[in-house]
């Protein structure tokens, strides 16, 4: 349809993947070698900008092979979520995935349980195939990385700047999928249009105490009762910091736009002194 390639084009535009004539700029071209989504490689590049290419590979790799959360069998739900919450991260969905994907990886290896790989992850509820297949996506985005010469820097999961780095290459790709909590009762207002979404039921937030109020998430699913999937918490002051503008003023007016234009206006001098300096 023409409006599905006009909102490509655009998307492609805001990721600066385009240049002034609609051709694909130099940094498009580099997106252009991973087979990823437009954002996705845009948030693997940025990694290199902020130092956590290691972890950022293992993001990718995950969303893009199948789920690897297994339906529990009826009654079992609330296991499943014990089992599942052993990996939950604090700082969102996105580094639960690398949780998992490092278990896994640390229950292939094991040399006490060898071949014992599909029985953790039936333990776990876990998706062997999806698992197995993240590893093969992995190693092929790494073999990318190497042929292009770009840096894939050592990994430092868990300390507070690799975790702000993260969320950094997150939003450089993902600024077009924000959304913030408008009731405080797990009802999120998407920036981009007046659609109302829940979190959906293999988030680690689902079902918690603690609902984050502004989200960055991977995807939005109308076929799965208007959810969004894989969800992390982010700042306002965060995007704010990375969103490009020319992106932020098309945005349709709501009071999250409101919001985030006090902290835009509050950081601007900040950021014409980092120009000036620069």
């Amino acid at each position: 349809a023409p409006e599905s390639l006009m909102q490509a084009l655009e998307d492609l535009d805001y990721l600066a993947a385009l240049d002034n004539h609609g051709n694909l700029s130099e940094f498009g071209i580099i997106m252009s070698e991973f087979p990823l989504d437009p954002q996705l490689s845009k948030s693997l590049l940025a990694s290199c900008e902020f130092e956590c290419v290691d972890e950022m590979l293992t993001i990718a790799a995950m969303v893009t092979a199948p789920s690897c959360f297994l339906q529990a069998p009826p009654g079992a739900e609330e296991i499943a979520r014990s089992r599942w919450r052993r990996f939950s991260h604090a700082a969102g969905d996105h580094f639960t995935l690398i949780n998992i994907f490092n278990a896994f990886k640390a229950a292939t290896a094991s040399p006490t349980q060898p071949g014992n790989t599909e029985k953790w992850c039936r333990d776990y509820f876990l998706s062997c195939s999806a698992l197995s297949m993240a590893e093969m996506i992995r190693a092929e985005l790494v073999e990318i990385m190497k042929r292009i010469e770009l840096p894939i820097s050592e990994p430092d999961f868990g300390s507070e700047g690799n975790l702000l780095s993260i969320k950094k290459a997150l939003l450089s790709g993902y600024f077009m999928h924000i959304a913030r909590d408008v009731d405080g009762s797990g009802n999120y207002l998407m920036l981009t249009h007046k659609q109302v979404a829940q979190l959906h039921p293999f988030s680690s937030y689902y079902n918690t105490r603690r609902i984050p109020e502004w989200v960055l998430f991977h995807e939005f699913r109308i076929s799965e009762g208007n959810s969004i999937r894989v969800v992390s918490e982010i700042s306002p002051h965060l995007f704010a910091e990375l969103v490009p503008q020319y992106y932020f003023s098309n945005l349709p007016p709501s009071e999250s736009k409101d919001i985030l234009q006090e902290v835009i206006n509050h950081l601007a001098p900040v950021s014409a002194t980092k120009e000036e300096q620069k």
